[in-house]
């Protein structure tokens, strides 16, 4: 990967269209400027480089049709993008779920990023735009962690995005994932609230704690699916979408998932290990979504992947 100097000397005019309306205004410019790095956007932001209608805005602002947005001239470090090798690529053509003019939805696969960065040169998105390289617009709807595998949404319009981002913060969207915690979970916990915030360690990791001063709300509803004799396996529900909410929920009530090795616990991911859980048993297995009025109702499962099942089978002998 080479680094190079982009300049451009001029200030730069763009007037906000339908399809570019409703973003915030910091994230349009980490897409506008896909090379440019996430710091130097925030910077020109802060400074009042960046104008809206003539006004400073926060990096909040939600852009509207018919806005003029000023672009300060740019000089930056950019790096030449990885191409991801053909394997990736290859893989993610066999995992397409669900294809329309407006949204993909493929099946993750575990240790599979969905974005590159943090020391990963390429995700699902940048194999996604080397599969499909004529498509105008393809952009993450939502995340999953890297070890988590199961449905993923990405919108091909940017109409649909702000569409099931709308969906996302009003609850109009129902998600399903298979876990398998520690021990026997009791029938009565059916949901978790527990604000979460997110902190940042000296060593640059990430990690989300319970904080019930500062936290955000979240909440997740817990189902027994199958009990054995030392595990769970549970259908979770999140109602709302924070960082790790479903992990950090699960260690929060004493049943951290297997083989989580950020939140989990060191003896029971060992005993996992001796049935051959090699990854994170978690999984996005349902997506359901509808909105009305455009008649638009889509149902996607995502089949547990076959080492997950295998280590259910292993559990029940």
């Amino acid at each position: 990967m080479s680094e190079t100097l982009s300049h451009s000397d001029q200030v730069t005019y763009l007037q906000i269209a339908v399809e570019q309306a409703g973003q915030r205004i910091d994230n349009f410019l980490l897409t506008y400027f896909k090379s440019v790095p996430k710091s130097h956007i925030y910077r020109i932001l802060r400074t009042g480089e960046v104008r809206v209608n003539k006004g400073r805005i926060k990096p909040v602002y939600r852009l509207q049709v018919g806005d003029k947005v000023r672009l300060p001239p740019m000089h930056y470090q950019t790096t030449t993008p990885v191409i991801p090798h053909s394997h990736s690529v290859q893989i993610l053509t066999k995992r397409i779920l669900y294809e329309d003019n407006s949204l993909l939805i493929i099946d993750k696969p575990s240790g599979m990023a969905v974005h590159g960065g943090s020391g990963i040169s390429f995700g699902v998105i940048e194999g996604l735009r080397t599969l499909y390289p004529q498509a105008p617009f393809l952009e993450l709807v939502h995340r999953l962690d890297r070890e988590t595998s199961g449905c993923l949404m990405i919108a091909k319009k940017r109409s649909m995005l702000r569409r099931l981002h709308d969906l996302l913060r009003q609850g109009g969207m129902r998600k399903r994932y298979l876990a398998l915690v520690q021990g026997r979970w009791q029938s009565r916990l059916k949901q978790i609230s527990a604000p979460l915030q997110k902190n940042i360690l000296q060593s640059g990791e990430r990690i989300v704690r319970v904080n019930e001063t500062d936290g955000k709300a979240a909440i997740s509803n817990f189902q027994i699916e199958e009990e054995f004799e030392s595990a769970t396996l549970l259908n979770v529900q999140p109602i709302t979408g924070r960082t790790h909410q479903i992990r950090v929920h699960a260690t929060h009530a004493d049943h951290p998932i297997a083989g989580d090795e950020k939140y989990g616990n060191e003896a029971f991911n060992r005993q996992m290990r001796d049935y051959s859980l090699k990854r994170l048993f978690l999984h996005a297995a349902q997506l359901e979504i509808e909105i009305p009025d455009q008649d638009y109702q889509l149902s996607i499962n995502a089949p547990l992947p076959t080492e997950l099942q295998q280590v259910l089978n292993r559990l029940s002998k």
